[in-house]
């Protein structure tokens, strides 16, 4: 059983650190798609 918790943990963590990255990269993304977005649009106000 304890062997079996081991792999659970093990396992949940990885998974963790995995999502983290996703949404991280993810989200940096969504920031650059905004910030160029928004760049191209306001470059028309000078």
């Amino acid at each position: 059983m304890e062997e079996k918790n081991r792999n659970a943990k093990a396992w949940l963590k990885r998974i963790g650190i995995a999502g983290f990255l996703f949404f991280l990269i993810k989200g940096l993304i969504w920031l650059a798609v905004f910030f160029f977005a928004g760049s191209k649009i306001f470059e028309s106000c000078n």
